[in-house]
């Protein structure tokens, strides 16, 4: 299986560029994005319904143009759930499960600390919900996790770790909580696949040439829960596909 996840930062735009030819060329099992920024009812049904897949949606409710996942699978699932259970954490738009013969599958855009205190609170609870739902879960069958963790986990994951120590998204409690997801059992599939490659970036920002200079923070991920580490086969950034101002990152699982 070929899996991708990318934060496309508002579907609308992407899909009517020649970037969002990647998806053809992609050729893949399941592609998940976040970000998308847009109502079902505002995308053209051939890039709302692409040929070959089930597609499954979830724009956020309390703020329109905002937030939002989505998911597109050649195989139809078992099941499909949206949200985390607590009340506090829905409304986002920013979780899609999917649930297969052999995983569950979750498609995660996890909050941005960096407007507010509040915000970065609001970011740490849901992490600890998030981690809960998913040992939930795990009872009964692997996961496969993936999206915009919105967090740089080691100084390896950052191309500028010193001037951003104090930044959300490479905070010390955010990689903390990095850490003890790992602890409970989840594997970062880029480092169990490529090991400690240095510069691997999947965010970069639009100033000051960035990405060309490729000065950016690896913040998206795929994680699989144990019991799936020895299924995988590959993990990569695509860092060449432009669109965004994040790439997709992709998986290669031997089921």
């Amino acid at each position: 299986m070929r899996l991708y996840s990318w934060n496309v930062n508002g579907f609308r735009a992407l899909c009517a560029r020649e970037d969002w030819k990647w998806f053809a060329r992609a050729e893949a099992d399941i592609v998940a994005l976040q970000e998308v920024k847009a109502q079902e009812s505002q995308i053209p049904e051939e890039h709302r319904n692409p040929p070959g897949y089930h597609s499954f949606w979830f724009p956020a409710a309390r703020k329109k143009g905002y937030s939002g996942v989505a998911v597109f699978c050649r195989e139809r699932p078992l099941a499909v759930s949206r949200d985390l259970p607590q009340a506090a954490y829905q409304g986002e738009g920013r979780l899609l499960q999917l649930e297969f013969p052999a995983f569950h599958f979750l498609n995660v855009y996890f909050p941005n600390g960096q407007m507010s205190e509040e915000r970065l609170a609001y970011k740490l609870g849901f992490y600890d919900a998030f981690l809960e739902y998913a040992e939930d879960l795990r009872r009964g069958k692997p996961l496969v996790v993936c999206g915009d963790f919105n967090t740089a986990h080691r100084p390896l994951d950052i191309a500028r770790p010193r001037e951003n120590e104090n930044t959300s998204g490479f905070l010390p409690v955010e990689r903390a909580w990095i850490d003890a997801f790992i602890a409970r059992g989840y594997v970062d599939t880029l480092r169990l696949a490529r090991g400690d490659v240095p510069r691997q970036y999947s965010w970069w920002s639009y100033r000051f040439r960035a990405r060309e200079r490729n000065v950016g923070w690896r913040i998206d991920y795929f994680f699989v829960s144990r019991e799936l580490a020895g299924a995988v086969r590959d993990a990569w950034i695509a860092g060449d596909v432009a669109g965004s101002d994040h790439c997709p990152v992709g998986l290669e699982l031997d089921l």
